[in-house]
């Protein structure tokens, strides 16, 4: 099993992180799960959020139930690791739990194991002391890489300044400067400027020089190799030469020619977060004159300077409630920098916020859950409102003429018991149009109502100007986790057509003529219900790309589903809100990605492909001008294709499974993609 030592530790750290959840509400009482054993209710509790009920795995974490090397460490070993923490990798002790607990936790994924039928053999696992790291057998490292990862640290959220390290060129710091107009790009070239690349979300590079003719002349330029806790879940920015990448709370400037290390900012990983924010994932900066912003794990809102990594400022700004996390990129509209959280799956209420980019002031804040007396409130009795979830975990999209921010929302929570929310849920589920000015609603579409099954609706909006049906129209299309792709009017956002893309779906019978889903009242309860999509969804937020010379929207799907039950349960605050859980359905085929491509002139789905492997990859897709579409696929491998057939070009083989979506830049008219991957940053070219 490939990138054995990588899902070994997210395994260990995702017990970590849900047992101290378990802990930090025992004062109030924990709640149990009626039937089950203590193993089942422990394992249900503290890692069923990432594993599963079964242990079958999730997008959040691997099948550990199946997992060999899981399987072959000693119960010791395990119990050991959980109890006294991995330093280094972001794993706190949990002591807290005790050994007895922790004991039971494991004994009952050992009875997991046995039920799967795993035998503790390693197989044809990859043992990388035996066969070495994928990257260093086709890069050769980086001198000024190299000494970088050697050099001392600085203290925790200070600059590390690496002038001395040889091949590192400093002059494109100092007169570095992105102004508000370079950020409303109308082509993505040399300077790739924000999360998606520039406002519309398409992640299309106008740049040519990769084509179908000699994509398979590509290689690898260079690499750079990151320290600290969680995946890399990033997609780099770059401008005008320098390139920004985070992991956890630290982020780093890079010469994108050479990959040599110009700062690094560090700041420690925050303790007592839950779930995703526990896993600390970071997607990335946004970028502003002569600063750059980031999101850390427990929400605060960083400002760094661009030049030297050292931090100008820092704003709290998800309080009241420490299930509230970050795991998004910033996007800047207008001098204001937007941010959101997460923590839909742990009942907190989602919002929206924008903050000034000068001095880090809050500008507004759209909260997605309505209080009391509000429209949409009725779905929210009590102080339900509070923990309905709708959170805003993804960079949205920006419109310059309509002067409207297109932002997607979470699932609500509690999220597979809908007795306690009901009605339409406003605004879970939904794409919201803001005005970037005052943060008022322009008007939403909600694409899954009352949502029973964690269809976050927080994919990228893609704003594609194109005719529709032979009429000029400014259109956003959105694949949506809950097995449907969806366009529509961005000036109104009157629906106008739905495509279904998860074969086994099964939850709607259909979308009527509103864009409003005919459900099939599959309502889960304690002894299960199968639904497809699964709860990992038809789609995530891996992004899509749109070529505009193809017309097509390509985007990266998932046939799979669950088992989902549900059983009344108390929020508390330091724990999960998900009602019960999700597992994988006996007998239910092997889960399988795909790479989509639909025409948005033919409206029709013009090829879809099966991904090579059998991993779990969530990486994105970027397209170029070139006639190429370039994605990590579920072999464990950087994979470009030709954007009109699918057909394979070009592979490289990853030392882990892409779990970040693609981009590209370039230097001096060259062309080069990135990726994240394991530890690493890896940028392509041409020789």
């Amino acid at each position: 099993m490939r990138g054995h030592r990588f899902l070994r530790l997210y395994f260990l750290f995702c017990i970590a992180a849900f047992a101290g959840a378990r802990g930090l509400g025992e004062k109030g009482g924990t709640s149990r799960m009626v039937g089950l054993s203590s193993g089942a209710q422990e394992f249900a509790v503290s890692c069923a959020g990432c594993h599963g009920l079964d242990g079958l795995g999730n997008i959040k974490g691997p099948a550990i139930a199946r997992q060999p090397s899981t399987i072959a460490r000693p119960d010791t070993e395990l119990v050991r690791i959980v109890r006294d923490g991995v330093p280094g990798k972001g794993m706190p002790s949990m002591k807290q739990l005790g050994d007895e607990t922790i004991q039971v936790i494991v004994k009952y994924l050992r009875a997991l194991q046995g039920a799967s039928g795993s035998s503790g053999r390693l197989g044809n696992e990859r043992v990388e002391s035996a066969h070495g790291a994928g990257i260093a057998k086709a890069v050769s490292p980086n001198p000024g890489a190299v000494k970088a990862a050697a050099a001392k640290a600085a203290a925790p959220g200070e600059m590390l300044a690496m002038k001395e390290a040889p091949g590192v060129d400093l002059t494109a710091l100092l007169g570095f400067h992105l102004d508000l107009n370079a950020l409303s790009q109308k082509q993505i070239r040399e300077n790739w400027v924000s999360y998606n690349g520039d406002y519309s979300g398409r992640r299309f590079s106008a740049m040519n020089e990769v084509t179908p003719v000699n994509a398979g002349n590509l290689v690898a330029k260079w690499h750079f190799h990151t320290t600290g806790a969680g995946v890399m879940e990033v997609t780099p920015v770059v401008v005008s030469g320098v390139m920004f990448v985070t992991r956890s709370n630290d982020a780093w400037a890079l010469d994108a020619r050479t990959g040599n290390l110009l700062w690094h900012h560090e700041r420690p990983v925050s303790e007592g977060l839950i779930d995703d924010a526990a896993r600390h994932i970071n997607r990335g900066v946004a970028v502003l004159g002569t600063r750059v912003y980031m999101e850390t794990d427990n929400a605060h809102l960083l400002c760094l300077d661009a030049r030297t990594g050292e931090q100008l400022w820092d704003v709290a700004y998800a309080t009241g409630n420490r299930n509230y996390g970050a795991t998004s990129a910033p996007l800047i509209v207008k001098g204001k920098v937007l941010v959101g959280t997460s923590g839909g799956d742990e009942g907190v209420r989602g919002f929206v916020a924008a903050y000034d980019a000068e001095t880090g002031n809050q500008v507004w804040r759209f909260w997605t859950i309505p209080a009391p007396g509000e429209k949409g409130s009725e779905s929210w009795p009590g102080d339900m409102y509070m923990h309905g979830g709708g959170t805003t975990w993804m960079p949205g999209t920006f419109d310059a003429e309509l002067n409207t921010i297109f932002w997607g929302t979470g699932n609500p929570s509690p999220d597979f018991d809908g007795s306690v929310r009901p009605g339409d849920d406003l605004y879970t589920s939904c794409l919201l149009a803001l005005d970037p000015d005052t943060g008022k609603l322009k008007w939403y579409f909600q694409y899954s109502p009352h949502n029973l099954y964690d269809y976050d609706a927080v994919q990228t909006p893609v704003l594609v100007d194109t005719k529709f049906k032979g009429k000029p129209r400014k259109l956003v299309v959105t694949a949506n986790r809950n097995g449907f792709l969806y366009i529509l009017d961005r000036t109104n956002g009157k629906y106008l057509l739905s495509k279904q893309f998860i074969r086994s779906q099964n939850w709607a019978k259909k979308i009527d003529k509103q864009g409003r889903p005919v459900s099939n009242n599959l309502v889960p309860d304690e002894q299960g219900v199968t639904v497809c999509p699964s709860v990992d969804g038809g789609t995530n937020w891996y992004a899509p790309s749109y070529d505009p010379a193809t017309h097509m929207f390509y985007f990266r799907s998932l046939e799979a589903c669950s088992l989902y039950k549900a059983k009344a349960e108390k929020y508390q605050e330091g724990r999960g809100y998900f009602s019960t859980g999700a597992s994988r359905p006996e007998n239910d085929p092997a889960t399988r990605g795909y790479i989509n491509a639909f025409d948005l002139k033919k409206l029709k789905f013009a090829w879809r492909k099966l991904l090579p492997g059998d991993g779990h990859a969530v990486s994105g897709v970027v397209s170029a001008a070139g006639g190429v579409v370039a994605f990590g696929n579920d072999a464990q491998e950087f994979e470009v294709d030709d954007a009109h057939t699918g057909k394979r070009l070009w592979q490289f083989e990853l030392d882990d499974l892409m779990r970040a979506s693609p981009m590209s830049y370039g230097i001096d008219g060259r062309q080069y993609f990135a990726v994240a991957a394991g530890d690493d940053v890896i940028a392509f070219g041409l020789p």
